[in-house]
């Protein structure tokens, strides 16, 4: 197999044309044949180098509006054909077919089309036919012919051209290959799922799952283990909020961020906080006062809080940011800061600053993978209302007590299984979490609270994702104070935990809707 590889022919084809000056600059150094097409052949001689377009190239015009310009045999055969071959080697020569070295191809902008129109026309004739074939042949023939598909890459082959005069090395386009491949499955991923959305089909019989590598990250969880951020569907550039201060975001502050963000998207009517901690909330507040909501919330476990991510779903100002300032956090997420919050907490020139202005909740679905299998559901983001409810016991709750029970449900959804909250004026006095005994969730709730916030459990609420197996929960959360509960019901004992409501005098409410968080 031959190691380094003479690029005498290049074609050239496309849609994103940044560096393109450059890369012709050097190709035409050294004096390599430029094949070319279309609006990619007009930039070319615009910017004054020579190039043969492909249709005379071929001896075939363009047909089909421009459907069919590079699908021709003398076009495949220059990059498909093995040098190595002999038979390969005489019907070239039969045909008069010249070897095409170089392939520098990226494809129409699928994914900008499909992001700023629903007209199916524009984005049909926007799904590159052409584009692929030819990277796909020349990452196949990679033994012969170099692939480049992203302009980023362009300086490493100029300095592999300028290493091995003129040549390409095996491990180069073998690299330039596996991109190739990864750029195809991409492009064609992110076509299935158009197709996908548009029939409403959201599992269909085979799953793509596509991305594109936004950053690779210090690390994941742990030291030892590699990992990095992609962005998936059709925004390729960016996520929805921006990092505007402090160092670079680890797996664990993305985690953290994510699951705050999903809370913060259950607290719609007043100023909320999220405070999380290994990717559970540790405080949970809704407060008119934004300072309020804040104090409120880190209230909660102020332990706990120490190095964790704090998001808001309003403006940080100034008194605020002197208050977040007398803590440590790893990552604060506002909803826009004014200038002097900034210059405050800028101060800490190592704490991640996220400006979550342009975030959107977007349903989307969730993936749990397992050695080479994975599941697939729905994300869960049904919110609870007043029409959800069902009173089961004699005792109503207030029209205070059922704000709490609502907000305390809709911040139950969002942690770890078995879970319990417990709220008061809207906002967590204790949580108790990812424990296999719903009863030893109850106990860690009420411990929380009597560590941090032992006068607020009188006349609390509280939570329950799924219904209670056994009445000694319900008996342990009404011994310390709780005067309302909420939760799924559905238990065989339903009617056993409703006596032990009914017989304590508490109010207890029934959802009929589950939130198991494993």
């Amino acid at each position: 197999m031959k190691r380094n590889v003479k690029i005498k022919n290049a074609l050239i084809s496309v849609s994103d044309k940044t560096n393109l000056n450059k890369l012709l600059s050097f190709l035409n150094k050294k004096k390599i044949n430029i094949i070319s097409s279309g609006g990619t052949f007009k930039e070319i001689k615009k910017l004054g180098f020579k190039c043969q377009e492909v249709s005379k190239y071929t001896k075939f015009n363009e047909m089909l509006d421009g459907r069919v310009k590079t699908l021709h045999p003398k076009v495949h055969a220059g990059i498909l054909n093995d040098r190595s071959n002999k038979k390969h080697k005489r019907e070239m020569a039969k045909k008069k077919f010249k070897d095409i070295d170089l392939i520098v191809v990226n494809f129409y902008p699928f994914q900008k089309v499909v992001t700023n129109t629903k007209n199916p026309k524009q984005i049909i004739e926007n799904i590159d036919i052409g584009g692929p074939t030819m990277v796909r042949a020349a990452a196949k023939n990679f033994k012969n012919v170099s692939i480049v598909t992203n302009r980023n890459d362009y300086k490493s082959l100029i300095k592999e051209l300028e290493t091995f005069k003129g040549k390409t090395s095996l491990k180069f386009r073998e690299l330039m290959s596996s991109k190739a491949f990864g750029l195809t499955a991409y492009y064609d991923a992110m076509i299935a799922n158009w197709f996908n959305k548009k029939l409403k089909i959201e599992f269909p019989e085979r799953k793509t799952i596509f991305g594109r590598k936004l950053q690779k990250l210090r690390y994941g969880e742990n030291p030892h283990q590699q990992s990095s951020i992609y962005v998936s569907d059709y925004d390729d550039k960016r996520l929805s909020f921006n990092q505007i201060h402090g160092k670079e975001l680890s797996y664990n502050n993305y985690n953290d961020m994510f699951a705050s963000l999903e809370i913060l998207n259950s607290l719609k009517k007043n100023s909320g906080t999220v405070i999380i901690k290994h990717a559970n909330p540790c405080g949970v507040s809704e407060n008119k006062v934004p300072l309020i909501s804040f104090k409120n919330a880190y209230a909660s476990d102020p332990v706990s809080a120490f190095g964790g991510v704090i998001a808001c779903n309003y403006i940080i100002k100034k008194k605020l940011a002197k208050r977040i300032n007398k803590n440590f956090f790893e990552v604060i997420i506002g909803n826009g800061f004014d200038l002097d919050a900034l210059n405050i907490l800028k101060k800490k020139k190592n704490t991640r600053i996220i400006n979550s202005i342009n975030y959107k909740e977007k349903n989307s679905l969730n993936f749990i993978f397992h050695n080479k299998s994975f599941l697939l559901q729905e994300s869960d983001d049904l919110i609870l209302n007043n029409k959800n409810l069902k009173i089961v016991s004699k005792k109503k709750p207030t029209k205070k007590q059922l704000k709490d029970l609502i907000f305390a449900f809709n911040v139950c959804k969002n942690i770890k299984s078995n879970a319990i909250v417990l709220v008061k004026n809207e906002t967590t006095i204790g949580i108790g979490s990812g424990q296999p005994s719903r009863l030893d969730s109850c106990e860690i709730a009420v411990n929380k609270a009597k560590q941090f916030l032992p006068d607020n459990l009188k006349g609390s609420v509280a939570a329950s994702d799924a219904f209670f197996p056994f009445p000694d929960g319900v008996e342990a959360l009404i011994k310390v104070g709780v005067k309302a509960i909420i939760q799924p019901g559905g238990s065989i004992r339903d009617d056993e935990i409703i006596a032990a409501a009914d017989e304590h005098g508490i109010a207890m409410v029934f959802t009929g809707m589950r939130h198991f968080r494993h």
